[in-house]
């Protein structure tokens, strides 16, 4: 008998996965901010995954366990920060023991501010289990410092600008984690310079091996399998690393392979456009414009 596949618990208000997690009413129904160690899931739960409508800040320190994201797991034994955007899915370890505190923010809390159109700025939201940020003793001081005022805030009387301040805690919140990032960024240079240099091995081969001819041109995704990364997070990497993103990267093997077409075969420009991959000419055309101020024609009789 086939096995029926279980579809994740969506759960579309703070309040209702308060009431999974065993947790007093929160304070506010659109944010929240939990002690993980008092997260208990009932047995009916357990293994489940779920689909949150709401952002997911979650600070966990050196603990047992691991959580699940997408496909995979990320194992809390060194502690670290996870981000995750409404529409997500999510899964716990059965056996885990966290110790931390999670933020939660209903898109409804931030929607009249600007922080509702930067949030989605913020490319870590993205990133994969295996891309946690890890912060050194100085960043947890700084992270946990704004988490308990955001504490202190909601545990305060409610008056005309407690959401004001909350918001502006929370977008302290996020700079400080795209700087963290950043940082983490340059501290892991070498690591980051062996996954540039096997994303220009898989590059390489792709056109050597003409992969272009039945798989068409690569996009970010391929790449990003290919290593084992998130989209996001192989264009924030390599954005710090380079100055450019994934597409950038693969926009410039393409034309390196396409001024090697047009130098040394006869090939015409509609022939070489669909061995690199593309469905029509003229955006080929128009890409090799833009990207060397020339047309493929005029970089050939450039040679003779």
């Amino acid at each position: 008998m086939e096995k029926k596949e279980i579809v994740p618990l969506k759960i579309t208000s703070i309040s209702e996965l308060h009431d999974l997690l065993q947790l007093p009413k929160p304070l506010h129904p659109l944010i929240s901010l939990v002690d993980n160690s008092k997260m208990t899931v009932s047995k009916e739960f357990l293994g489940r995954s779920f689909l949150l409508n709401f952002y997911k800040i979650s600070y966990k320190y050196s603990t047992k366990g691991k959580m699940g994201y997408g496909q995979g797991y990320y194992d809390f034994n060194e502690g670290g920060m996870m981000f995750t955007a409404p529409g997500q899915i999510l899964s716990t370890d059965e056996n885990a023991e966290y110790s931390g505190y999670t933020l939660l923010v209903h898109p409804d809390f931030i929607r009249s501010y600007p922080l509702a159109r930067k949030i989605r700025k913020f490319g870590f939201f993205s990133y994969d289990t295996n891309e946690a940020l890890h912060l050194s003793d100085q960043e947890k001081t700084k992270i946990t410092g704004i988490l308990d005022s955001i504490t202190l805030e909601l545990n305060t009387a409610i008056d005309e600008i407690s959401q004001d301040v909350i918001v502006s805690y929370i977008e302290v919140l996020l700079n400080y984690s795209n700087r963290y990032y950043k940082r983490q960024f340059i501290t892991r240079k070498m690591v980051n310079s062996d996954l540039l240099s096997k994303m220009e091995a898989i590059l390489e081969d792709y056109f050597n091996e003409q992969e272009t001819l039945n798989k068409g041109l690569p996009t970010v995704e391929f790449l990003a399998s290919e290593l084992h990364l998130s989209p996001h997070y192989l264009s924030d990497m390599l954005r710090n690393l380079t100055g450019q993103n994934a597409q950038q990267h693969i926009h410039e093997k393409l034309i390196e392979k396409a001024k090697e077409y047009l130098s040394i075969t006869d090939l015409s420009v509609s022939e070489i456009a669909y061995a690199l991959g593309f469905e029509h000419p003229q955006s080929f055309n128009k890409l090799f414009k833009r990207k060397t101020d020339k047309t493929p024609l005029r970089y050939r009789q450039s040679f003779n």
